[in-house]
């Protein structure tokens, strides 16, 4: 568990990055959109990207900023409810990113996504290329579970674990080089609550790890970032799971900073 910090040297090195940012991440515990904190982000990804980074963001939110905007107490069970949360949400959040990037002179675009989408080889390969040519135009995808459409992805037999497991299918299909997964947690933490700075082997890590809790927002935890970890670092990208409410996350770790949890890839 052990891993020299000379392993994060790559992470500066990388072209295209995945930003998965989860709903406690950006939302309030109502539920709400925490403008500052979205605020802060994207300050920091439109510095990536003018940095020369290619990047695609997956982000939560849209069932959470449903939830607040319908005056529902704690999100809901069944079907319905939250594809009716899905949809007021989803139009709420994506107004606010396109407010908060046009301040940084970036455009961005909607991507929504279903589990079926990836089975399917002609869709895939529609999403796949659609996403490329927005990367070259300099539009920044920002990807979210259609759960509108789709009620198999919302149900639990086949939940996407608030976007872990749609962020990792994400990184096969763009071959993305880093896979950031921002989190409540500063990283993957032991039984005694400390970070871990470095993992080379996330089936060993299941076993020393404190899982984190889900909340009544959101459908992730800590085992659903190491499932989604597992499948990135197999397709050779490098895993950081991080703070995302910490200053300059992500500048920090693009710097190759001890911040979050590395998850080493099966390349290096």
């Amino acid at each position: 568990m052990n891993i020299e910090h000379r392993f994060r040297e790559f992470i500066p090195e990388a072209r295209r990055i995945v930003i998965k940012i989860g709903t406690r991440v950006i939302a309030q515990k109502t539920g709400r959109p925490d403008r500052r904190q979205l605020k802060n982000l994207v300050t920091q990804v439109s510095h990536l990207h003018q940095q020369g980074y290619e990047v695609l963001m997956v982000s939560s939110g849209a069932v959470g900023a449903g939830v607040e905007a319908l005056g529902m107490k704690q999100r809901p069970t069944a079907v319905s409810d939250l594809q009716m949360c899905a949809a007021v949400g989803q139009a709420r959040l994506m107004a606010l990113y396109q407010e908060l990037f046009d301040n940084q002179d970036i455009l961005i675009g909607q991507v929504l996504l279903t589990h079926s989408d990836f089975q399917h080889r002609i869709r895939c390969a529609n999403a796949k290329r659609t996403m490329e040519h927005m990367i070259r135009q300099g539009v920044i995808p920002i990807i979210n579970e259609n759960d509108v459409v789709a009620d198999e992805e919302i149900k639990a037999s086949l939940s996407l674990g608030d976007n872990d497991y749609l962020a990792a299918l994400v990184v096969k299909l763009v071959r993305a080089d880093v896979l950031i997964i921002l989190s409540t947690a500063d990283g993957v933490l032991d039984t005694d609550g400390r970070r871990v700075p470095c993992i080379d082997n996330i089936a060993d890590a299941r076993k020393l790890v404190n899982p984190e809790k889900s909340s009544t927002l959101s459908k992730g935890g800590m085992d659903s970032k190491l499932s989604a970890a597992q499948i990135a670092v197999k397709a050779g990208c490098g895993v950081v799971i991080a703070g995302g409410r910490k200053q300059n996350v992500l500048s920090n770790i693009m710097t190759g900073k001890d911040v979050g949890t590395l998850l080493l890839s099966n390349v290096l």
